[in-house]
């Protein structure tokens, strides 16, 4: 049987963690019931109720995503191989 620590928290068992698709990091709520309460995973929001990732949709842009890792990771500028030999 979990318990609540002086923090106020508890652990939910494994069962009813994988039951309901919990995992670290998610939201839940507590829907009170005429016997007690529910608890249910929600979908992340911001503060404000919105979806967290919609500012970022579309951000990506029109680059090919092989070529934007590799500038992400200072790939560039790189050598390319040609038939043996290297080019600046």
């Amino acid at each position: 049987m979990p318990r609540v620590t002086t923090k106020g928290q508890v652990t939910i068992p494994k069962r009813i963690r994988e039951e309901l698709g919990i995992e670290p990091g998610d939201e839940v709520t507590f829907v009170e019931t005429g016997s007690g309460y529910e608890i249910r995973k929600e979908a992340p929001t911001t503060e404000a109720g919105g979806d967290p990732f919609e500012r970022h949709r579309g951000a990506a842009g029109d680059g090919a995503m092989p070529e934007r890792m590799r500038r992400l990771r200072g790939e560039y500028p790189r050598r390319v191989e040609n038939d043996g030999e290297a080019d600046s």
